[in-house]
């Protein structure tokens, strides 16, 4: 296997590694291709059994020309990087991650010259996510749509995280259901432990509110930090401390928010950490936060931070969506999207109630144990690895394979779509024949 990932390195992308891994112990040949990053600069290691080759990147692009040199670099490099693989390891199948969908032209490379095939793993919608982003559409969003297309017209199997996108899978990118799998990315239990709790991170204030993930725009940071403005000077409430763990590239953008809205007393920004510092600070948390925006992309999104919240037995406060309502179930309080007073709101009431924050945290972590912990995930994706090779005669539909989308449920449509596309030829050729 070679899997391809360009948004974050290995080991650090805890889905892309976890994957990695399981391959790997399950008799898999498994190389990585991924960029450099703070704590995997090194380019070229062998972790637990997986051959890991880092490219250089340049920084995160926020224009279209940076965009253009970022995605050209990475495709350069990513080309490099596999015909060296191909050349040491081998490989059958390229497996590739997005963001950005740009990476079915190398795997395109090595299915027409090599007879290799391809599994598309679905992290992000990048349409929507670049409408989140830049709060438009227009000729860009029309080219995502178009490589999102031609990327699932490629693959011979598509992993998805959630129902939702298994759904535009099916629906948009028009893969047929028994070739689409839900492999959610479930926490891994031996890595999020719980311990003892750190009183330091308090910084002696009653409470502490954590968070975890990407500090970027379409994040939500500045919903946070309104509701913390909200929290200290409305509600007069000094007892309320705030710790952000992860970078991003409006890192130091919210820093100065924060400052602006007079709440840096009160928000610790610690950039990226190792998991003994994120364990540590997130076991010490009274009430753990999502503030992700409410839009298309959010919505049909699976949050890796609210399932670690969970594994962690913490209770969440979130804005109300679709997934991260499926996700958190009782495990969470759920504000009205994008209103940070709402938000602010729900944090104090589990801030002031110690019984109901420990028992959304036990439902959290039973939920995690029960459903959605990794180990019930890891089946799916050998599944997936069975259907690229065509190891199971017949595979199984997207129901059958443990996803929890009925292949009938997003067959309609598509049949529907088919109907009018049969229909519309056969009165063209009808009309053709007529003029004939």
């Amino acid at each position: 296997m070679l899997i391809i990932v360009q948004n974050l390195p290995v080991p650090f992308d805890r889905r892309v590694w976890q994957e990695a891994t399981e391959l790997a112990a399950n008799g898999y040949r498994v190389s990585v291709i991924c960029p450099v990053g703070r704590g995997c600069e090194a380019r070229y290691e062998c972790l637990s059994g997986v051959h890991i080759y880092r490219h250089p990147l340049p920084v995160e692009a926020r224009g279209a020309w940076g965009y253009l040199i970022e995605y050209s670099t990475s495709l350069f490099w990513q080309l490099v990087l596999a015909l060296r693989v191909l050349r040491k390891h081998g490989f059958d199948v390229i497996q590739a991650c997005n963001p950005p969908d740009d990476i079915f032209l190398i795997a395109a490379l090595f299915k027409l010259f090599g007879r290799k095939r391809f599994l598309f793993d679905h992290h992000d919608l990048n349409p929507e996510l670049y409408e989140a982003k830049f709060g438009r559409r227009g000729l860009l969003h029309r080219l995502l749509l178009l490589c999102e297309r031609l990327t699932f017209s490629l693959a011979d199997v598509s992993i998805a995280t959630n129902e939702s996108y298994a759904k535009i899978a099916i629906l948009r990118g028009r893969m047929r259901p028994d070739r689409v799998f839900v492999v959610r990315s479930g926490p891994n239990l031996e890595r999020l432990r719980i311990v003892d709790p750190a009183p330091r991170w308090k910084k002696g204030r009653r409470f502490l509110v954590g968070y975890v993930g990407v500090i970027g725009n379409q994040e939500g940071i500045q919903y946070l930090i309104a509701a913390a403005h909200h929290i200290v000077h409305l509600l007069k409430r000094d007892d309320v401390q705030f710790v952000l763990a992860g970078g991003g590239p409006a890192l130091e953008e919210m820093k100065r928010l924060a400052a602006e809205r007079n709440v840096a007393s009160h928000m610790d920004f610690l950039g990226r950490v190792p998991d003994e510092v994120l364990l540590e600070m997130l076991n010490t948390a009274d009430v753990c936060v999502n503030p992700d925006e409410a839009n298309a992309m959010n919505d049909q999104s699976t949050m890796n931070k609210i399932m670690e919240y969970m594994a962690l037995g913490r209770p969440i406060v979130q804005f109300d969506l679709t997934e991260g309502r499926f996700s958190a179930g009782e495990a969470s309080l759920y504000a009205r999207p994008n209103d940070a007073v709402d938000l602010a709101e729900n944090i104090v009431t589990l801030l002031e109630d110690a019984e109901l924050r420990a028992a959304m945290g036990r439902f959290g972590r039973r939920r995690i144990e029960s459903r959605l912990a990794w180990g019930y995930e890891a089946p799916k994706l050998l599944a997936a690895y069975d259907a690229v090779f065509g190891m199971q005669g017949d595979p199984s539909a997207v129901g059958a394979s443990g996803s929890g989308v009925s292949a009938r449920t997003v067959q309609a449509p598509a049949r529907r779509w088919v109907t009018r596309r049969w229909a519309a030829r056969r009165w063209a050729a009808r009309r053709d024949s007529a003029r004939t």
